[in-house]
């Protein structure tokens, strides 16, 4: 739970740096930070995928498809369940707080609130715990946990230091994804499962940095039941 961890704590740090300098970082900082963000997240999710395949060339292209079966399987699941639909609710929802705490003092529990599903919600709060519980890779979760950190630099002096305490349920939603990955780990190895899901895992990852670069609107949230379509496939087909 190391990543977990450390999100937690980037809560907080970047709630302290928002206190103590108020003017934030400046827009040119920034763009750079969302660059280096948004390489790191290419190279490492694609290094999780690639670490992830094995055997023969023939084998390595047969674990690739069932990966893309496992994407586009995950992705008509998450459009029935409409989970991206509720992950734009939640960003619309964010906004419209973030404009009323601009205009009107609100109290910290407004913040406290939107903080919390925003960084619950994310891609990165799905796949971290999965990488890093079957994967043994904290990298995604670091990802996120700098990103949380620097959004929590913003929303601080908003809301207040108030915003500090999500650092808690993020602890606790994630930790426990965690503990569960790592108690289905064991029959995820016993079925060859568990690479096919760090594998698909992993090119999620790499479609997060395209929203952060903003290149392409990527609807990340609604492949998220990929990772148990790709458990179930390798278990069905084998890896």
């Amino acid at each position: 739970m190391t990543g977990t961890v450390l999100n937690a704590l980037a809560i907080v740090v970047g709630g302290v740096g928002g206190l103590l300098w108020p003017r934030g970082l400046p827009p040119a900082t920034q763009g750079w930070l969302k660059i280096v963000l948004a390489v790191l997240t290419v190279y490492f999710g694609l290094r999780l995928t690639w670490a992830s395949l094995g055997g023969s060339w023939g084998s390595m292209l047969r674990q690739v498809l069932l990966v893309i079966v496992a994407l586009a399987l995950g992705r008509i699941t998450g459009k029935i369940l409409q989970l991206q639909t509720l992950s734009n609710a939640a960003g619309r929802y964010a906004r419209r707080q973030m404009e009323a705490a601009e205009q009107a003092r609100q109290r910290w529990t407004e913040g406290f609130a939107v903080c919390t599903l925003l960084y619950c919600v994310a891609p990165l709060a799905f796949l971290g715990p999965a990488a890093e519980a079957v994967g043994k890779d904290s990298v995604p979760l670091v990802l996120k946990a700098v990103m949380d950190g620097l959004a929590t630099m913003s929303f601080v002096r908003v809301w207040g230091p108030g915003v500090m305490l999500s650092a808690l349920p993020v602890l606790a939603f994630q930790g426990t994804q965690t503990l569960l990955w790592l108690l289905g780990e064991p029959w995820l190895i016993a079925r060859q499962a568990g690479a096919a899901l760090t594998a698909t895992c992993g090119l999620l990852v790499f479609c997060v940095a395209l929203l952060i670069l903003e290149v392409r609107r990527i609807e990340v949230a609604s492949y998220l039941p990929a990772l148990a379509w790709a458990v179930v496939l390798a278990a069905w087909l084998g890896w």
